[in-house]
């Protein structure tokens, strides 16, 4: 006869208590079983007379260990099991085989088909009940440890949606660039957003304050995970929306005590943020910045700005002594703003910690000098590709796709 297993879906519940399922044709035998099953504690016996119905009913019971006889009509015994451990829900089963037979052959012939174990029947009591113990214990730690597991790669899997979401909303976020011929601005402005495999607190904007300031921004929140990356849109969003009270955005000062006063750390998970926050004068070729705690821009100037690839010279480091905002008590002022004027074809690299504090393959990190000698070589070889060629490198130095921490770099081309 054909037989063909039922489609069935693995146990995935808490299996504490111990199920026996006997296949066997004789009533006497099932009898004899039930009455040493049922003497224990914790155990259920269920009985199937018909092997052809041994499948379906192994589903509907989920045993955690199946006795079988080896002869039965309509059904050979190696067959049947065989076909329970291709069944999906007894794949894993325990199944002790009960035969009348005490040959080699076929207590091998039991175990190549799948068999856990072989016993005579009947056996006795004491023998019978410590094997299905055995293996009915073994078989419920299985379905724990796969139930934790399964959490597991659950937890992982939601954390892993959890994170794409978030990395895609943080980067919806994030301006369109500013391209020759497209910029609203006399300002060419692209960017590189790249996240570390958690979410981290990296952020970077710039938008039009009126017709004569263009206010540009790096920040980056203390921290990996959800809490960071929700501060740091946050305060992208207070800036872009110039929500601070009593504020002059125009101003960077005023900006860095605003977000001081806005965002004290007891309020915001213990967290402290570094932020370069500057304003460029287009018609006075002037910007003036503060630096809370930030690494300093870097401005290459143009040797001659008429020249059809003109040389720059070596980079003027914009950055300040003010400290990380949150660290300093709500009312404190910062140090007036710093300016630099900006002659044509300079520009101007805006950059997190990422791009710098950089762990190498042989346990050191990168140097800071390094790091500027790296961006002025790129400057200098590949002008249209410094970005790109700085991710490239970084990931070179440090052995990995996966940074430590999040990278984050704006490109101002000033025409």
């Amino acid at each position: 006869m054909s037989y063909r297993p039922l489609p069935a879906t693995p146990p995935s519940y808490e299996a504490t208590t111990n199920r026996v399922l006997l296949v066997d044709d004789q009533p006497l035998i099932a009898d004899a079983v039930k009455r040493m099953v049922l003497s224990e504690k914790n155990f259920e016996f269920h009985y199937c007379q018909d092997p052809r119905l041994a499948i379906k009913m192994a589903n509907d019971v989920k045993p955690t260990v199946i006795l079988q006889d080896l002869v039965m009509p309509d059904i050979d015994g190696l067959t049947l099991v065989k076909y329970f451990r291709r069944n999906p829900t007894t794949a894993e089963t325990p199944m002790i085989v009960l035969s009348s037979k005490e040959e080699a052959i076929t207590k091998a012939d039991s175990f190549a088909a799948g068999a856990s174990d072989y016993l005579v029947k009947l056996p006795d009591k004491i023998e019978l009940m410590a094997r299905v113990k055995y293996h009915s214990r073994g078989y419920l730690n299985l379905l724990q440890r796969n139930a934790a597991y399964k959490e597991i790669a659950d937890n992982r899997k939601r954390l892993a949606d959890e994170l794409a979401a978030g990395l895609r909303y943080v980067n919806s976020l994030m301006p369109k660039p500013w391209l020759p011929g497209k910029s609203p601005t006399p300002l060419h402005i692209d960017w590189r957003f790249v996240p570390t495999s958690e979410m981290g607190g990296d952020a970077l904007g710039y938008h039009e304050l009126d017709k004569d300031h263009i206010a540009l921004y790096v920040l980056d929140v203390t921290g990996h995970g959800l809490g960071s990356a929700l501060l740091s849109v946050t305060i992208l969003n207070v800036i872009r929306n110039a929500t601070l009270p009593n504020t002059d955005f125009r101003e960077p000062d005023q900006v860095l005590k605003g977000l001081n006063d806005a965002f004290p750390p007891e309020k915001h998970g213990e967290k402290f943020f570094s932020i370069w926050y500057g304003v460029y004068n287009p018609s006075k070729r002037l910007i003036r910045w503060s630096n809370a705690g930030h690494p300093q821009a870097l401005l290459y100037c143009p040797v001659d700005a008429k020249a059809k690839k003109p040389k720059m010279l070596p980079p003027l480091e914009l950055g300040s002594l003010d400290p990380w905002i949150g660290l300093m008590p709500p009312e404190t002022t910062f140090e007036k703003p710093q300016e630099q004027e900006i002659p044509p074809g300079s520009r101007l690299f805006i950059y997190s910690d990422g791009a710098h504090e950089i762990h190498l393959q042989d346990g050191s990190d990168w140097q800071m000098n390094e790091f500027i000698e790296t961006m002025s070589e790129f400057v200098r070889t590949k002008p249209d590709d410094v970005m790109d060629s700085l991710h490239k490198h970084i990931i070179e130095l440090h052995g990995s796709n996966i940074l430590d921490d999040d990278l984050s770099i704006m490109d101002i081309r000033i025409p």
